[in-house]
């Protein structure tokens, strides 16, 4: 008769009890990811060979990097086989675990890899990579291929980095047939315990521009130590990046940094902003490289800013030398209202990042249109001189330029309430001052 287990497990996971070819969980930390991805290699290796006796379950624990075993994830293995009163079944050994029908468990590090030895891997049913988020493009393209045998499952678990990451692209951007994936998080885990509450609560208090990519599985937005990095955090945390549209009543202003054309060139950005009572409504954000002004006019008119104000650094004054022309003038000429904003002479920067931070609470971000602007206001962080532990100002990168932008808003902000009420006549009637 067989083995039955009973093995609790959280809703959140169930999806995964299905057949796929992949099998993903991606969230924060405290989810139970790797509890849930252990207990299910320890159970299904000691279902495999079944009441027949078959062969066993040949599988493989996964990291990008592993240089010793403390690396890897077997010591959470054998902690599920011992939880699970297993230990009877399955032989621990220094560098590998063997499992009921001869089968085995091993734990290995893909940057270790070639072409060649990755082939060592084939005939094995089952491979998890955990930390999934460092995996290499290179090593996901090893691996796949090699995990054949019939009814070979790859799975994986890993708290998001970015987009781009080999691991986000291929299962969350390309969601490849055949793939079951899910995100858990600390409240979809009924194990949580008081201590991983009080560390959540802890982290939330003092690192609020962490917690999202900490605790919530959001993408890694913030360069720790950025000079933006909690207000949007806080942002995050009070529902201020979300749906936010357009007042057709008001104007739409929109605030750039000039680029340059030419693959070297800096980046050209643009916030598009509302101001709409006590709120800043950051509508859109535009960023290219290389391109001419044409190219960025079009991009304007085709998301309906023809109408707007556009506000350019000091450099918008400036005189070309072969046209005679200043960038302004160039923008009007496109049928464009342009005011360009005086120099801000010494000190500059750290007037757009101090008035940056003093509008904070007043920020509304479009989730789905300006999140490349809010990476690089995540990003933007100062240069240090680490042997002397002291600062050089901001770092000059591809995340300065949306910055800097921004920045220019930040100092152009008017209350609309006192912008409308500029230079208008007062009429105090007849009070009887002379």
């Amino acid at each position: 008769m067989g083995l039955t287990l009973r093995i609790p497990t959280a809703e959140v996971f169930t999806p995964l009890l299905k057949p796929a070819r992949y099998k993903g969980a991606h969230g924060g930390r405290g989810s139970g990811k790797s509890h849930f991805f252990g207990e299910m290699l320890v159970e299904e290796s000691e279902l495999e060979p079944g009441d027949s006796g078959g062969a066993g379950m040949l599988a493989v624990c996964i990291r990008e990097v592993q240089k010793t075993l403390a690396d890897s994830s077997k010591r959470l293995v054998e902690k599920k086989i011992a939880e699970l009163g297993l230990g009877h079944r399955f032989k621990v050994w220094r560098d590998r675990i063997e499992t009921p029908g001869d089968g085995v468990i091993i734990f290995q590090g893909m940057a270790d890899h070639t072409a060649e030895s990755i082939k060592s891997l084939e005939g094995f049913k089952r491979a998890w990579i955990d930390e999934a988020q460092t995996l290499s493009d290179r090593s996901l393209s090893l691996l796949r291929p090699t995990i054949r045998a019939p009814g070979s499952q790859i799975w994986a678990s890993w708290n998001p980095r970015r987009r781009k990451d080999a691991i986000d692209d291929f299962l969350r951007a390309k969601k490849p047939e055949n793939s079951i994936i899910v995100q858990a998080n600390w409240r979809d885990n009924p194990f949580f315990t008081q201590e991983l509450e009080d560390e959540r609560k802890l982290e939330l208090a003092l690192y609020p521009e962490r917690y999202p990519h900490t605790w919530e599985g959001d993408y890694a937005r913030a360069f720790e130590g950025a000079y933006f990095a909690r207000l949007l955090a806080e942002a995050k945390l009070k529902g201020r990046i979300c749906g936010v549209s357009a007042d057709p009543l008001l104007p739409i202003r929109v605030f750039i940094d000039i680029g340059g054309a030419g693959a070297k060139a800096d980046a050209f950005a643009a916030w598009v902003v509302q101001w709409v009572g006590q709120e800043i409504r950051v509508l859109d954000y535009y960023e290219s490289v290389g391109q001419v002004l044409a190219f960025h006019v079009k991009w304007l008119r085709e998301h309906g800013y023809q109408d707007a104000l556009l506000y350019l650094p000091h450099d918008g004054a400036q005189t070309e030398k072969i046209t005679g022309k200043t960038y302004a003038n160039h923008l009007e000429d496109a049928g464009f209202k342009v005011t360009t904003v005086p120099n801000q002479g010494k000190g500059a920067a750290s007037i757009r990042i101090e008035n940056v931070r003093r509008l904070a609470p007043k920020y509304w971000f479009s989730e789905a249109t300006t999140e490349a602007g809010r990476d690089a206001l995540g990003f933007y962080h100062e240069k240090r001189d680490d042997a002397r532990n002291i600062g050089l100002g901001p770092e000059h990168d591809w995340s300065s330029h949306g910055a800097d932008a921004f920045g220019l808003m930040a100092c152009c902000y008017e209350e609309p309430a006192a912008a409308a009420n500029f230079n208008r006549t007062l009429n105090y009637g007849d009070r009887g001052w002379r």
